[in-house]
């Protein structure tokens, strides 16, 4: 199914009950507003949750510059990095943090993540995406288009609903929960 952001502005729209656009960059409040909300929206969303399209891994090597002080090597974040995923498929541990332009890390070059990329091509995203997506740039400009207030919370609980959907379905990858040990289960074993 072949998506656009204009498709994806228009169905916004049209939970706000406004007049469609033919484009993102034409001269009508509804287009301008689309167009200044989509991608810090866009983004925001796919930074929330770990959606299954814009899970990416890379292998990074580290920078030929040291952190400043400690002995954590520096790796330069790739350019469509949103957020690092936890976890570790190898069982070890990992140490890491996000600073800035980089991930500092103990773990020798190098650097194997997974992480939230941000996906711009509207044709890689998942059908429940683009209806969370669609409802959360409607609520982001209900205001401004519409001048209504009450209509936020209907576009907030569709939004609610449509991640839960994503979530229910598995658009939304969930690390494995690790479920702590019952010493009345161990004592049997």
């Amino acid at each position: 199914m072949a998506t656009s952001k204009v498709a994806i502005s228009n169905l916004a729209l049209q939970k706000l009950g406004a007049k469609r656009i033919e484009s993102l960059s034409q001269d009508s409040p509804n287009a301008k507003s689309m167009n200044t909300a989509y991608a810090a929206v866009r983004d925001a969303e796919l930074r929330r949750y770990a959606w299954g399209f814009s899970i990416k891994r890379e292998s990074i090597a580290a920078d030929s510059v040291d952190s400043v002080w400690g002995d954590w090597n520096r790796f330069s974040k790739p350019n469509d990095f949103l957020r690092l995923i936890r976890d570790d498929e190898s069982g070890s541990t990992v140490d890491w943090r996000t600073e800035g332009l980089y991930i500092l890390s103990k773990t020798a070059a190098p650097l194997e993540i997974r992480y939230v990329a941000s996906v711009d091509d509207p044709n890689y995203y998942d059908s429940l995406f683009i209806e969370a997506f669609a409802c959360k740039l409607a609520w982001q400009c209900c205001k401004e288009i519409t001048g209504s207030s009450d209509l936020k919370a209907t576009l907030m609980d569709d939004f609610n609903t449509a991640v839960a959907e994503a979530k229910r379905v598995g658009a939304i990858e969930k690390e494995a929960q690790k479920f702590p040990e019952d010493d009345w289960v161990s004592a049997r074993l």
